[in-house]
């Protein structure tokens, strides 16, 4: 397949992604692109964070981590990434004017290539299911970013291809600025594994935990909320 057979069916998902017919959904995916909507959940995950470390140097040590990973993605991205591959975003690309819709007249600043918005997403949820090691906060915090990156071709503003860079990038910051912890985190503790029923084996309290699942779906909620008092 060649890179135009490539970018025509990148556009082809991209289109059959793209919103603009549907109040409720237009909306819903708003709400859930905005990251005002998650800063709840940003601040259970410092919550958890801070309940579950004995003292602020294991605190620091993971808000410093996180920030590492986030300084990597959007420095990449946004000083080398995006200005040396400047794609249109395909709102503004003229062979996609008139075709793509634009939602509730949402925009968005800078290049395309690749989402920010997906490689931090996947940077938070995969960096905390390897610290956290609960199989249902994994699983709910890799859909949420998963939902979030697909915002993006909904609004019009990122291909798919955008998105799916963005995945495979922030996973692979995450893993590494998690090894990156772990060698760090034996300079203070020698204490890797826990064995209990209240905790995880990384020592993380499964009552801390629910109150971050119980956050990000009571987020979903006000999404929904918000989406059918606008119909």
């Amino acid at each position: 397949m060649n890179l135009d057979a490539l970018q025509t069916f990148d556009k082809s998902i991209l289109l059959a992604f793209n919103g603009g017919e549907n109040i409720f959904l237009d909306s819903f995916v708003l709400t859930l692109t905005s990251a005002y909507t998650w800063i709840p959940l940003y601040a259970s995950l410092l919550y958890l964070v801070i309940k579950n470390n004995e003292n602020w140097q294991k605190i620091m040590l993971i808000i410093g981590t996180v920030a590492l990973g986030l300084f990597i993605v959007n420095g990449t991205n946004l000083g080398i990434v995006k200005p040396l591959i400047a794609r249109a975003r395909p709102l503004n690309s003229p062979d996609l004017q008139g075709i793509v819709v634009s939602v509730n007249h949402y925009v968005a600043d800078g290049y395309s290539f690749f989402s920010s918005h997906t490689a931090n997403a996947f940077v938070l949820a995969v960096f905390f299911s390897l610290l956290v090691r609960d199989r249902i906060f994994s699983i709910l915090m890799i859909v949420w970013s998963i939902i979030v990156s697909l915002t993006r071709p909904y609004l019009g503003v990122h291909y798919p291809s955008d998105v799916l860079v963005g995945m495979i990038f922030g996973s692979s910051v995450a893993v590494l600025i998690y090894f990156l912890y772990l060698r760090m985190y034996i300079r203070f503790s020698d204490k890797l594994h826990y064995i209990s029923t209240k905790y995880t084996r990384t020592g993380y309290s499964f009552a801390n935990i629910d109150v971050v699942i119980c956050v990000l779906i009571l987020s979903f909620i006000y999404a929904a909320f918000r989406a059918v008092l606008s119909i």
